[in-house]
């Protein structure tokens, strides 16, 4: 029986066994998915479990996106791009990284607003660390040509400025409300605002009406952030639904069948997040 995993430290707030498990029963296919906790330290001992087959592979969440790089036997082009993994599978003996996260977080987008790049402004990545490497690549890839960027540590962003080129402009953080009067797309790449986090610090007073405010936390469903921006009447969008279109990628690699996304499946992922 094929077993996949979901490595993080902690790993507690996943939901990937759910979703996995979801489309294992629906496809009537013979295989696990288990969550299991990793701490930095222990990552190179799992890499090598991968290697010697205990597991047909893994989704990789904070903090060993980027990590996990240097333990891998190779990554595809769209790792190189991004700078950060979070799928990762076996061939012949070998443990190979993408990312689906560039995916997800576009496919969700597009599916909950076409019309994103309609007329839109500026968009501004909040947060510098795998998630929003991920969001820069999707959206340069997308034709977005400016594209600004804040994060508490400065030197993490100026890191990313640079491996992505031109066309990233750098915020200071106490400067980050000032600069939305011309933002079309808000995004949240950090884990501010997650449960038991603290909220991520922001008036959006300076919005246009048209903007949309996009929270890759999903739990909870409904952030700090979200929220505000709903009061403002916003148009809104958290991460649950990147989480199943990034899912879909992986669940094919290891599992041979490129499952859908459904509305079913986006319910009960999100009645599990609102029961705890």
């Amino acid at each position: 029986m094929r077993t996949a995993t979901v490595i993080g430290w902690p790993i507690s707030h996943s939901r990937s066994p759910l979703i996995h498990g979801y489309w294992l029963k629906r496809y009537a296919i013979e295989g696990v998915y288990e969550r299991r906790p990793v701490r930095p330290e222990e990552l190179p001992e799992f890499v090598n479990l991968l290697r010697r087959g205990e597991f047909a592979g893994s989704n990789v969440t904070v903090p060993h996106k980027e990590a996990v790089l240097a333990l891998v036997d190779d990554a595809d082009e769209i790792v190189r791009a991004i700078g950060a993994a979070n799928t990762l599978w076996t061939e012949s003996g070998r443990v190979l990284a993408t990312n689906t996260d560039a995916h997800g977080f576009l496919a969700n987008l597009a599916g909950a607003f076409p019309d994103w790049r309609r007329g839109a402004g500026v968009p501004l990545v909040i947060g510098a660390g795998g998630a929003a490497r991920a969001v820069l690549y999707s959206l340069k890839d997308a034709g977005c040509e400016h594209i600004r960027l804040t994060n508490r540590s400065p030197g993490r962003a100026q890191d990313l400025a640079r491996h992505f080129g031109p066309g990233i402009e750098l915020v200071d953080w106490n400067e980050r409300a000032a600069s939305l009067g011309d933002v079309g797309l808000l995004v949240n790449t950090t884990t501010l605002g997650m449960a038991s986090n603290a909220p991520l610090e922001l008036s959006l007073d300076g919005l246009p009406a048209t903007a949309i405010v996009y929270d890759l936390v999903y739990v909870p469903m409904r952030t700090p952030l979200l929220i505000a921006a709903e009061g403002r009447g916003l148009r809104t969008l958290g991460g649950l639904g990147m989480l199943l279109q990034q899912a879909a990628v992986g669940f094919e690699r290891w599992f041979g069948r490129r499952p859908e996304v459904t509305e079913e499946l986006f319910r009960l992922a999100a009645a599990d997040i609102e029961a705890r």
